[in-house]
């Protein structure tokens, strides 16, 4: 999944880089499997904006993944591969031996013709998903549950991958992409691999056209606007406001830990990531 460059004809087009879609073998999803997918451009059902910088974009239609790889025991073939416009990672389209089809992630390694299945009882290589208290220690997941039975719910974008470390008890602890060190229970379901398109994250988008596409609207600096729109607002020239990094409602942006201390998922972290206790 290498990335692809361009001649330098205009300013947009001097450093972008995409991707060269060679891995993809099919362009119109499986109808079946797609949903509307309604866009709201950062607005509630109150019509205010609580996402900033959302809007526009192309219009798109949901995939439908199946993330609690709920057929155990049935093998299924991967038909195609193909590209979902509502994640970074690609998909892959399963045919499974009783005749459904489902869409997966696509981890890194497989393609075409490959064969995959879940269940308790499967063996721990790339694509399969089973239990927790079933892979080794040391395996690479993603596609990790955090209730049973609920779906994968992290780990899950391009070229991403946690590692199990440890099983004690019910639980286990596993260390996510960002650092932090997590207990799960070990009855949850994952993935076994690293997600695909590893190079995702080297792309550079090169024009502000491209963002739009992608539903990103601008953002303005808050050193440029009035103090009325903005902490940061004001002074003569380049000032820097000579306080501490603040949101456009005054709550610190840098430094300032929001997770709340009272949160039940606390007890299960072991260690944060970026080194805090």
């Amino acid at each position: 999944m290498p990335l692809r460059s361009y001649r330098p004809t205009s300013p947009g087009l001097r450093r972008m880089t995409r991707s060269t879609f060679e891995e993809i073998t099919n362009d119109t999803p499986h109808k079946p499997l797609t949903e509307r997918l309604v866009q709201h451009a950062g607005r509630n059902s109150q019509g205010r904006i609580t996402v900033r910088h959302q809007g526009s974009g192309h219009k798109r239609l949901y995939r439908v993944i199946d993330w609690k790889r709920g057929k155990p025991g049935v093998p299924a073939r991967i038909a195609t591969v193909e590209y979902d416009p509502n994640r970074s990672a690609r998909i892959a389209l399963l045919h499974y031996a009783d005749g459904e089809k489902r869409y997966m992630l696509l981890p890194h390694g497989l393609g075409v013709g490959d064969t995959v299945i879940s269940g308790p009882d499967a063996e721990a290589r790339v694509g399969n998903a089973l239990p927790l208290s079933r892979i080794p220690l040391g395996t690479q997941i993603h596609n990790i549950e955090l209730v049973a039975g609920r779906g994968g719910q992290i780990v899950r974008s391009a070229g991403a991958s946690a590692q199990l470390l440890a099983k004690e008890g019910d639980h286990a602890t596993i260390r996510l992409p960002s650092g932090e060190v997590r207990r799960v229970r070990a009855v949850c379901m994952a993935t076994v691999g690293q997600v695909g398109n590893l190079d995702h994250e080297n792309q550079k988008i090169g024009k502000a056209g491209r963002a739009r596409h992608m539903g990103k609207r601008p953002e303005v600096r808050g050193s440029v606007m009035n103090p009325r729109d903005h902490p940061h607002g004001g002074g003569e020239g380049k000032a820097s406001a000579g306080m501490p990094p603040k949101t456009p409602w005054g709550k610190p942006a840098m430094g300032y830990r929001t997770r709340p201390k009272a949160k039940p998922s606390n007890k299960m972290i072991v260690r944060r990531r970026y080194g805090r206790g």
